[in-house]
């Protein structure tokens, strides 16, 4: 990118994801990069970069040309764009607003509408893959955004992620991201019977997954959710935990909901994570539910009766 001509970028949100990305942004861009979140110990995240923290949104949005967000979901996507102390509401606005959060469909479109009656254009670009994966700026960003505005953010993108797919206008990036993320959570939960099983019935946990991941049952959540965390029983605290799968998979069937969809495995999904949560395995990484499987706690189907 020309720096005569780069943008300054304003980044709200340093979390788990968030810290990372807006770090790999504050090393590669060219001109200024400016953070903002209320947690003030986030910005440890950024030490020995050119970033620079401001007060405020406001502050943020008056100096920033082009903001990300990394935020937990719609509601906060919604406070930080659109509330009395938001972005909106500064004397000088930003040219673009790019949300990497996870947030429902219907949430992107009317931020862009909304928006765009104030003169911003949004996108909405929300990410995948792993911490790691943030960390060497190699996460897959499925953007939903007019082509002129992703033309002028790819650039920027890029700093982040290795797969960039611009999934078509506002709200395709989030409708994509949301299949993506209730394909992981069902494979996961399934693969955790299915080890469960597999253990009861006298075959080794490591062997099945080394023997499967030969066969045609061999996917990227038993490569990594099943081989790195369940096999293991790796859970740490600090990751996506079973309340965000939760509330992803509620996006997914609101919108399974509005367009008329069946999705019964959503819904399956939903009761384990659920369970969950309610059986005290909340706040630990998501492939925790193995450990619900393994003591009877999860939701119970009939077996099927010859």
């Amino acid at each position: 990118m020309n720096q005569s001509i780069a943008p300054v970028i304003g980044f709200v949100g340093l979390g788990n994801i968030g810290g990372p990305m807006s770090r790999n942004m504050a090393l590669k861009h060219f001109a200024d990069v400016l953070a903002y979140d209320v947690k003030a110990n986030t910005f440890d995240i950024l030490d020995g970069t050119k970033a620079r923290f401001t007060a405020s949104l406001k502050e943020l949005a008056e100096a920033a040309d082009i903001i990300f967000l990394s935020l937990p979901g719609s509601a906060h996507v919604e406070s930080v764009c659109l509330g009395a102390e938001g972005l909106a509401a500064a004397s000088r606005r930003p040219a673009v607003i790019v949300d990497l959060s996870t947030t429902t469909v219907a949430t992107a479109r009317k931020l862009a509408d909304r928006l765009g009656e104030m003169g911003i254009d949004f996108a909405d670009a929300p990410v995948a893959r792993t911490v790691d994966a943030a960390r060497k700026g190699e996460l897959s960003i499925m953007v939903g955004a007019e082509n002129a505005v992703f033309d002028r953010i790819a650039p920027l993108l890029r700093y982040i992620g290795s797969d960039i797919t611009h999934c078509g206008g506002v709200g395709c990036g989030q409708v994509v991201k949301l299949i993506n993320n209730a394909l992981v959570f069902e494979h996961t939960a399934a693969l955790a019977e299915m080890m469960v099983l597999g253990q009861r019935a006298g075959v080794d946990p490591a062997l099945l997954l080394k023997a499967v991941s030969k066969g045609s049952g061999d996917s990227f959540v038993l490569r990594n959710h099943g081989m790195k965390a369940m096999l293991p029983r790796e859970f740490p605290s600090g990751g996506f935990p079973p309340e965000y799968s939760l509330k992803d998979i509620s996006y997914v069937m609101e919108l399974a909901q509005q367009t008329g969809t069946s999705a019964a495995f959503a819904g399956l999904s939903y009761r384990y994570y659920e369970s969950a949560v309610i059986n005290g395995f909340g706040g630990r990484y998501f492939p925790i539910v193995i450990e619900l499987i393994e003591r009877n706690l999860g939701p119970v189907c009939e077996s099927v009766q010859n």
